[in-house]
């Protein structure tokens, strides 16, 4: 005998290590937890006596000329008047028949019940048992019309069976009890004597299978079930695409070639095939394919449009074959694109997706069938799926590192402030601001946010610099106490007037060398000018203003603050030609410095390449997606034409992995020990002559971000 698994038993048994099956409830006997009101009392032992005799032949006569409902009473009398007689029995048994004739289900189950509770022995308890089961299962008492049903269904036969099998399987369905109502209709197709009878039944369990029984429950009614069965092909078809999902495939392969074998000319065959080709496809590869998922339609069309300009214009010219598939935004139109592209396309590698949600699953699939992917979403730790996801894009944590270390070690500052939207991506940048701070050994002085869709931020400034909270300050307090003295005697008016100046004249705690702000330029041309009213000095590189600022508050030391930003800085250009932040930031935004991930104006040589290719292909100007997508797709065309170049997925993989320093639009890229893209970015000063890049000289200190 084989000592191997059957599949069947494989699936059970790696199921069962991965889910809690649904235990078919048992009894001790048909209709055990049938209850009438939670009787307790024991059985009871019958006699025959004559006067109850009289007494139920008068009921039966009287029943033949009353209504249902009041000749069941009737018999219910004479239960009551001889509890312990046969004649009592059958009374009880007669009003159960009446109840159940006339649909009054609720008072059958009573009588049936109680009666089979007194005497499992009774001699028509067979029909007081069906009536009980169909009666709870009217109430809508599916388990327990289960249970009965399916007890009496094991000892009869024929077309009693038949009928008890169905109205079981009714039960059992309705109860949520999938797995038995699926066995009990492989039975009943295995059973049938007529063409229709099979065809309804096999029906059946094709819809059970089709997202009602587990998978726990279709391996176990297809263990050991014989072909000749006409449920087998569809339970074993079942099974097939378990295995597929799981990615079982010597287990789908041998039950594909099974089910091919017994069922050549099945309805399924063709799918089968297809399935079976499909597996067998797995591992084949061809080494100059790569898929491209990307929302080429839907409310993401522009980034994929985006990113796809940058994709062909790395590959313009070479013999790579690119295959797009629409994501739509969709995860499940994600998820099928993947495996188009592993099966049908045999790509080598895939680039993309950008969604967040997408690349998600992307990645799950790719780890799954060992597809690298080289994804180009932001979302935080997506390698962390598996060894064959990558990603290439501008992250929350890469720009609050890069600019919190160009900050604290090309700048030297120690301590800072942070202004930021109650938003996901505010916090999240926040957040890793300050921990990055943390560990280059400096403070967060401050820390204020505000909403989303905020226009004043006079309150936040004040709160920065402890102009807020007057009352707390021992400088204002006494400020108070000399005003109330020097104004003693005085009107009302010159004491407000005294006191507003005094108030006016509260020095700022200015505790911190920076102000992070991590939101869109629009919000910041906001931000900056209500920093100015509260005396936060920004634009430290501009001696002229200096000079006039000195002038005007006659001291001559003055405490400058840098204002640091992120990506979200970047603004296209105004009517001026200068960039949006600077026309409407002005003076209150110049000196200051945020990070981003491309600068269409950068001096580097591999941007200003791909600037001016892009330029001559599309009569326009590049964006940070087509910069990533068009070094993406670089990185992967390199691979690809090296001397050694990748024959299979997993040759790609560690070519990827070991990629150092590649020199590309968005700067030099390593992947590290997580697969994620490494690189120098871009950290961009902030003048009235527009923006323009820290030079490499003076962040040259900084290494790679």
């Amino acid at each position: 005998m084989d000592a191997r698994l059957s599949p069947c038993r494989a699936l059970l048994l790696a199921l069962t290590l991965l889910m809690t099956a649904c235990k078919t409830p048992t009894t001790s006997g048909p209709g055990a937890n049938e209850t009438s009101g939670g009787a307790t009392r024991a059985p009871v032992k019958v006699r025959q006596d004559s006067e109850a005799d009289a007494a139920l032949a008068r009921a039966v006569q009287q029943a033949e000329v009353t209504p249902p409902k009041q000749a069941a009473e009737s018999l219910l009398a004479v239960r009551k008047a001889y509890p312990e007689t046969t004649a009592g029995q059958d009374a009880l048994y007669r009003a159960g028949v009446l109840f159940y004739d006339s649909r009054d289900y609720a008072n059958a189950r009573k009588s049936f019940n109680e009666l089979l509770f007194e005497n499992p022995l009774y001699p028509q308890a067979n029909d007081a048992k069906r009536r009980l089961g169909r009666a709870a299962l009217e109430v809508g008492a599916y388990r327990d019309a289960y249970q009965t049903l399916s007890s009496l269904a094991e000892r009869a036969e024929g077309a009693e069976r038949a009928q008890l099998l169905e109205d079981a399987a009714r039960a059992a369905e309705k109860a949520g009890l999938f797995g038995p109502s699926l066995q009990m209709a492989v039975d009943m197709a295995g059973q049938a004597r007529t063409p229709e009878e099979q065809q309804a039944a096999v029906a059946r369990v094709q819809q059970l299978v089709e997202g009602r029984a587990g998978f726990v429950d279709v391996a176990r009614v297809a263990e050991g079930l014989s072909p000749a069965n006409p449920a087998w092909p569809v339970l074993t078809f079942k099974l097939a695409r378990i295995y597929y999902h799981l990615r079982e495939w010597p287990r789908l392969e041998e039950t594909l070639n099974r089910f091919l074998a017994e069922a050549p000319s099945h309805p399924f065959a063709p799918q089968a095939r297809e399935l079976l080709a499909r597996a067998t496809r797995r591992v084949d590869v061809q080494p100059r394919t790569v898929g491209l998922l990307l929302p080429m339609t839907g409310k993401y069309k522009a980034v994929g449009e985006a990113v796809l300009r940058g994709v062909k214009l790395a590959l313009s010219g070479s013999d790579v074959e690119l295959v797009v598939k629409d994501t739509q935004g969709d995860v499940n139109l994600t998820g099928q694109g993947m495996e188009q592209l592993a099966f049908d396309e045999s790509a080598i590698a895939v680039l993309g997706p950008i969604v967040a949600d997408e690349a998600r699953r992307a990645a799950l699939v790719a780890e799954e069938l060992q597809l690298p992917l080289l994804t180009l979403t932001r979302q935080e730790d997506i390698t962390g799926i598996g060894p064959y996801v990558f990603r290439n894009m501008l992250t929350n944590s890469a720009q609050a590192r890069a600019i919190a270390d160009y900050a604290m070690k090309q700048k030297g500052f120690k301590s800072f402030a942070m202004l930021y939207p109650n938003l996901p991506y505010g916090v999240e940048l926040a957040n890793d601001f300050w921990d990055q701070v943390v560990r280059n050994g400096g403070q967060v002085r401050g820390a204020e946010t505000y909403a989303h869709d905020q226009t004043t931020f006079t309150s936040e400034a004040k709160k920065l610099v402890g102009r807020y909270y007057l009352e707390d300050r021992s400088d204002y307090v006494a400020g108070v106490r000399e005003v109330q003295e020097q104004t003693s005697g005085q009107d009302a008016f010159r004491k407000r007037k005294a006191m507003e100046k005094m108030k006016g004249g509260v020095e700022p705690i200015i505790d911190f060398e920076a102000i992070f702000i991590p939101d869109e330029w629009r919000r910041v041309s906001l931000v900056a000018p209500a920093l100015a009213v509260e005396d936060i000095v920004t634009n430290a590189c501009d001696a002229r203003d200096l000079e006039r600022i000195r002038k005007t508050t006659g001291k001559k030391t003055l405490k400058t603050v840098m204002l640091l930003g992120t990506n979200a800085w970047s603004s296209g250009k105004g009517a001026s030609g200068l960039p949006e932040l600077v026309e409407r930031g002005g003076k209150f935004v110049t000196c200051s410095v945020y990070v981003d991930g491309f600068f269409v104006d950068s001096q580097r040589p591999a941007t200003r390449r791909f600037v001016q290719a892009y330029r001559q292909a599309y009569s326009g100007d590049p964006s940070l997606l087509e910069a990533y997508g068009y070094d993406s797709a670089l990185m992967v065309r390199q691979l690809l034409d090296s001397k050694q170049a990748p024959r299979s997925r997993s040759e790609f993989r560690e070519a990827l992995a070991n990629l150092k320093d590649f020199d590309g639009a968005t700067g030099k890229t390593s992947f590290d020990e997580q697969r994620e893209a490494r690189k120098s970015l871009f950290l961009l000063s902030v003048s009235n002559k527009g923006v323009t890049e820290v030079t490499q000289d003076e962040t040259a200190a900084l290494g790679d971000m």
